[in-house]
């Protein structure tokens, strides 16, 4: 049984089919959709580039010999072993002989007043469909409104896009945002592209640490270039429809804010009462929870020790990355095989090939095997690692392809409104509101 069908899970049920034979087990997938989210392209998908169902990677055909039970895992109850999911048809109990549980990640929340009822995140294909049509929709009522001074004002608040956090998930999407919106500059009568206004806002004081401060400070610069408003050493004191108040006291008028601070585990994991280590479960190098027999757990719900980290210091987790969930999974594989006599179980132990972040246009940052690279050499290896990753010939066909239409084709920019903006926040939108 494999809880969630994200990285960790899809990669560790692909390699399960083929270490272990029908005769020797029966899998089971329980995520509460029917396919993985390649999630490092939804800036790609808010800016309309990539359709919806590029990134998204089919589980039953992709994992024909897997059952797929579709829902979210509220509680496991490990002596009598079994779990209880709530899905689509109310709740059932499922039994399991050996679990792995890659429940993955939520957008880390915090209580400051407003976030919960007006920021949007950036982490399923729902928010990404949303935020895209919502910022047309901003854009189109903007285009529209009087040259009056109640008219400027709601239009300083219609043409402000605020974003929360400096990391991958913000400066793409501020990034490849403001790339696609000057890029369709013709759809509006009255608005000019350099009228929008982008502001960026981070505690931290650097852009992309995870690239260290070159790179940092390369993609800081071409946001400059772009106008982008980068605001480091702040962060979010409250929200409100109209407006984004920051922990200096400025206030920032906007109808559109997108949270990316951080990640968190799943909230399923603080319901085991197991132990945790900066919310994540604690679990051993070869990824077995302790204290509970047949478990493991991987991925951005796991604590797993990074033992390709500086052996001089005290070993830290890996990192909540895309890039340790599919080795985790490939590896925890390996490692449930074993316990059913078939090879030989080992510890996890990767070293990172790198990171990539795309910023738009010709523009990216990246850093493959701790080579530093900008500018379109960047762009064109951030491209090639997310073919290479992604988990399907098609998909990776897909891809290329709208990419290709991309570059020599006009850009889509039709609101489509799939998404009601009550779904899109972000508890409802990741099902956080389930376990509340």
């Amino acid at each position: 049984m494999v809880v969630g069908g994200g990285f960790g899970g899809f990669n560790a049920l692909q390699r399960l089919t083929k270490l272990l034979g029908p005769d020797r087990a029966v899998l089971t997938l329980v995520a509460p959709t029917d396919y993985l989210l390649y999630s490092p392209l939804l800036p790609e998908v808010a800016t309309g580039v990539l359709d919806p169902r590029d990134i998204a990677v089919s589980t039953r055909q992709a994992l024909p010999r897997v059952k797929l039970v579709l829902g979210h895992v509220t509680t496991v109850d490990f002596d009598a072993r079994e779990l209880t999911v709530i899905g689509p048809d109310g709740d059932s109990t499922l039994e399991w002989d050996k679990l792995i549980l890659a429940p993955g990640s939520v957008t880390k929340q915090f209580d400051i007043p407003g976030v919960d009822e007006h920021a949007y995140g950036l982490k399923t294909l729902s928010e990404a469909v949303y935020i895209r049509n919502h910022v047309l929709a901003q854009l189109d009522a903007a285009d529209a409104l009087p040259d009056t001074p109640e008219g400027r004002s709601e239009r300083a608040e219609r043409l402000t896009v605020v974003a929360v956090g400096a990391g991958y998930t913000g400066t793409e999407f501020v990034a490849q945002m403001q790339n696609w919106v000057k890029g369709i500059a013709s759809r509006w009568a009255s608005v000019d592209p350099d009228e929008v206004r982008w502001v960026l806002v981070d505690v931290a004081d650097a852009v992309l640490p995870e690239l260290g401060a070159r790179l940092g400070k390369e993609a800081l610069a071409v946001l400059a270039e772009r106008g982008v408003d980068v605001r480091l050493g702040v962060s979010v004191a409250s929200a409100t429809a109209t407006s984004v108040t920051l922990t200096d006291d400025e206030v920032i008028p906007s109808r559109t804010l997108v949270w990316g601070a951080g990640v968190a585990a799943s909230p399923l994991i603080a319901r085991l009462g197991l132990p945790t280590a900066g919310g994540r479960l604690v679990v051993g190098a070869d990824m077995t929870v302790p204290g509970v027999e047949d478990v493991w757990a991987i991925g951005d719900a796991a604590a797993v020790p990074d033992l390709a980290a500086d052996p001089s210091k005290p070993t830290p987790p890996t990192p909540p990355t895309a890039q340790h969930a599919q080795r985790q999974g490939v590896a925890v594989a390996r490692n449930v095989a074993a316990s059913l006599g078939v090879g030989q179980a080992r510890p996890y132990k990767h070293t990172d090939l790198g990171l990539v972040a795309d910023l738009g246009g010709f523009d990216g940052v990246a850093k493959p095997l701790g080579i530093p690279l900008t500018g379109p050499v960047a762009k064109f290896v951030a491209r090639g690692y997310h073919l290479y990753a992604l988990p399907t010939v098609s998909a990776r066909v897909r891809v290329a392809t709208d990419w290709l239409y991309s570059s020599v084709l006009p850009t889509r920019v039709v609101n489509l409104a799939q998404v009601r903006s009550e779904d899109a926040l972000i508890k409802k939108a990741q099902a956080i509101d389930l376990y509340e």
